[in-house]
């Protein structure tokens, strides 16, 4: 019998599988509900504070029949926070957020300290994919780091950022290097963990924000250079852009990734057409996640799965109100029907 570790790398090199993985990586794209924390007695934000804690939660979800993958952190303040920025670590009910930038212009990136992996949140993160990869080899884990251009404008107020891309552009690049070296950096300590798949998610970096010039510029550029410093530990990559594609197509099919995951507002069938030849993920609404019926999100499946898409997964992270009976309903609909519709 095929493992998740086993499928989801066969789809990664466009290889036949039974039916498609059904997986949530964490990061930006959350899998944690307060259900599920209530059900192992494991809590945020204390499990964003303790390797052990953070590798339990993430094994959850596996082992309470939600997705076929771990995945950590649970948010996407790590990388700002040991920058410079501060975080408050929100409660139960939400997640960590940046209360305080770092830097009130691109011109002050000097300022930044570097990302010291050996202490704070960045090792609770490192600690627990260890934890996670001593446990077990046959379900995949998922390293999580927050894109160059979400980085960045947690760094300083986002509207100043996005304005000094085009005044201030020499200044912009050297900051968008900086940053996208210490993310790197982040990400190979991943790797070397135990991470067996790098998802890089770059939400204030869309299409609809930047406009296909500045998207092409400094998103393309710089999610491109983290990719291409990850290609010699040949681990695999997932991007997800937030956000409505059709100004970006092109754009979008210049990023170098494995796979593209995309908002519910992107149709599946739409992105397939334009991206024939590329893996997608997606997109599950979280919206029907939380709100609709364990039928509705059958539906929302199999529908993911005619429309082009290989992995199945929610659209963004989960609202943590967010029923497990729902959550679990995707890996039930692929389990029961997957093989089927696949065929």
């Amino acid at each position: 019998m095929i493992t998740p570790k086993e499928r989801i790398i066969k789809v990664f090199n466009k290889e036949i599988v039974d039916r498609p993985p059904c997986i949530c990586p964490g990061g930006m794209m959350n899998m944690i509900t307060t259900e599920l924390m209530d059900k192992v007695n494991i809590f945020w934000p204390n499990a964003h504070l303790n390797g052990e804690k953070m590798a339990q939660l993430a094994k959850a979800n596996y082992e309470n029949g939600c997705f076929e993958n771990y995945g950590v952190p649970f948010c996407m303040t790590i990388e700002a926070e040991s920058l410079g920025a501060k975080i408050t670590l929100g409660s139960k009910e939400f997640e960590p957020h940046v209360i305080e930038y770092a830097i009130k212009s691109v011109n002050e990136y000097t300022k930044l300290k570097k990302m010291n992996l050996e202490k704070g949140r960045a090792k609770v993160v490192l600690d627990a994919i260890k934890i996670l990869k001593s446990e077990n080899n046959d379900i995949p884990i998922v390293g999580n780091i927050t894109g160059p251009i979400s980085t960045a404008s947690s760094l300083m107020e986002p509207v100043d950022f996005y304005k000094e891309l085009r005044k201030k552009n020499k200044e912009a690049h050297e900051f968008m290097d900086f940053v996208t070296e210490e993310i790197i950096s982040f990400a190979k300590a991943q790797i070397s963990a135990g991470a067996d798949i790098i998802a890089i998610s770059d939400p204030s970096g869309s299409g609809e924000i930047l406009g296909p010039k500045y998207f092409k510029e400094f998103a393309v550029k710089y999610i491109n250079k983290i990719i291409e410093n990850l290609q010699t530990e040949k681990i695999g990559t997932i991007v997800h852009i937030c956000g409505q594609m059709r100004s970006v197509y092109k754009e979008v099919n210049m990023i170098n990734s494995d796979v593209f995951s995309f908002d519910s507002i992107v149709s599946m069938k739409n992105a397939r057409e334009n991206l024939p030849n590329r893996i997608l993920m997606g997109n599950i609404s979280t919206y029907a996640l939380e709100f609709g019926t364990s039928d509705k999100i059958s539906s929302l499946t199999n529908k993911c799965i005619k429309d082009g898409s290989n992995i199945i997964s929610p659209a963004c992270g989960l609202g943590t109100k967010s029923p497990l009976k729902n959550i679990q309903s995707i890996l039930n609909t692929l389990k029961q029907e997957g093989t089927k519709i696949n065929a």
